[in-house]
């Protein structure tokens, strides 16, 4: 079951990263006073002239310490920044992307080591082991590990872990290398494939050869977001830390040049995207449910936990049914929708197919919809009434209904009294508290229910 086309996201145009804020304050600068601009940064501009003119005249030999670039934030970037950004009014701006888009513009390390030695950090260096053979479900948990964790990104520090705290590291992590990685080395762990053939664990990759430090950037494929596939889950290291956000494909920037690869050494799926391999075969219902012991059970417990269910296992998975593989099953089938028998934890041959290929939706986080506890609305979602209902000074039923399921879904604290029929200031707020919550930015998360809020509220 096809989620329906998502048309209300937009790129984070209000995150407060540091690399955002400073970029946001670079534009204020570049701009004329007339246009808006900020005149401290005109005198600047002026004093650093008759700086330059005044070290003309003293020669010598005498060199001015160079200017630095507007958008350089120290050792970082921010991969959502809009491309092609140069203000009207200001052509040529030192250090203000051009037309091409920069993405992530720091810098990477290169190939090292697990905990960065032997290798010199921003050097590409040798590839360092073989693939190692692993599992989807084990690659979507390690990446959701550093999630969670919330690893902070760095080009030159190390996780616990041995790996770098960049967005290859973050890849050569997932994919279980022996050491780490950069843009320009990944793929030769990796076959090229079709964006129809993308399946969680997989990645997008841009490595620019002409200037690595400028745009080169990898995220790892979660899954489509959207029915069009125009959207995916997107698995990334980025400033200020490792994150899952729904993202445009390919990305926001240099979109068109970055190229799909899967991991040579990944099951559950063959190299280059011929098809389901015999592991991911049915089965059957017998291998489940309670007294069920074996292999089967292990592989759906993993698979679950790469699709959002590791809060459902205080340990394990393992190969003996329990009630957590129930739980855990019950809330991926709720999260595609299904009700009644479809939705009874037991994993038939469609429950199965979607887990091991990557299909459907994941499981919602605890608190963001049906699925993350067992409890909730599962039926059809109310038709939506139209954006102009959730306007100042509109009354409609929709909105207090909209109201009491905000409150059912725990997003109902901005509410002094209520809710009630007529659209109120506490109904946008809670209804961007819920937008936030489905990793929603900028326009997307504006306050205002369009049809995939709507359909996601009473989902």
């Amino acid at each position: 079951m096809g989620a329906p086309e998502f048309e209300e996201f937009d790129p984070e145009s209000d995150c407060d990263c540091p690399g955002c804020i400073h970029w946001r304050r670079t534009m204020a600068h570049a701009l004329p006073v007339r246009e808006g601009g900020h005149p401290a940064a005109h005198g600047a501009r002026r004093a650093l002239v008759i700086a330059a003119a005044a070290g003309t005249v003293l020669g010598g030999g005498q060199v001015l310490p160079a200017a630095a670039a507007p958008d350089a934030v120290p050792g970082g970037h921010h991969p959502a920044r809009p491309p092609g950004a140069v203000p009207a009014g200001a052509p040529g701006v030192p250090g203000v992307p051009s037309d091409e888009g920069p993405g992530p513009d720091s810098p990477q390390g290169g190939t090292s080591a697990l905990h960065g030695a032997p290798g010199t950090p921003g050097t590409p260096g040798p590839v360092s082991s073989a693939a190692r053979a692993t599992t989807r479900a084990e690659i979507m948990a390690r990446a959701q590990k550093w999630v969670t964790a919330k690893v902070p990104y760095s080009m030159s520090k190390y996780w616990a872990d041995g790996y770098r705290q960049d967005c290859s590291g973050f890849v050569s992590m997932a994919w279980n290398l022996g050491g780490n990685e950069w843009t320009g080395s990944l793929s030769s762990y990796a076959t090229r494939i079709t964006k129809s053939q993308l399946l969680p664990g997989d990645i997008l990759l841009f490595h620019n050869p002409a200037n690595p430090e400028k745009g080169s950037h990898v995220t790892i494929f979660g899954g489509w977001a959207n029915a069009a596939h125009t959207q995916y889950t997107a698995y990334e290291q980025a400033r200020p830390h490792a994150r899952k956000q729904t993202t445009p494909y390919a990305y926001w920037s240099n979109g068109s040049r970055y190229l799909a690869y899967r991991y040579k050494g990944v099951s559950g799926g063959a190299p280059g995207g011929a098809g389901p391999s015999t592991g991911t075969r049915y089965p059957g219902a017998g291998s489940f449910g309670p007294g069920a012991d074996n292999k089967y059970v292990t592989q759906l417990g993993k698979a679950l936990v790469g699709r959002g269910g590791a809060r459902y296992y205080k340990s394990g998975p393992g190969p003996r049914w329990s009630d957590a593989d129930r739980r855990a099953t019950q809330a991926f089938q709720r999260a595609q929708g299904w009700t009644g028998g479809d939705a009874d934890g037991l994993p038939g041959r469609t429950t199965w197919s979607y887990l091991m290929t990557g299909k459907g939706r994941d499981i919602p986080g605890a608190g963001a919809g049906a699925g993350a506890g067992g409890g909730g609305s599962h039926g059809k979602a109310p038709a939506y009434p139209g954006r102009g209902v959730f306007r100042a000074g509109q009354s409609s039923p929709s909105i207090e209904k909209l109201g009491r399921q905000l409150v059912k879904k725990g997003f109902g604290k901005h509410y002094a009294q209520g809710p009630g029929p007529r659209w109120s200031e506490s109904d946008r707020r809670n209804v961007e508290a819920f937008q936030r919550a489905q990793g929603w930015r900028g326009a997307a998360a504006d306050g205002y229910p369009g049809p995939e809020t709507w359909r996601r509220l009473f989902a």
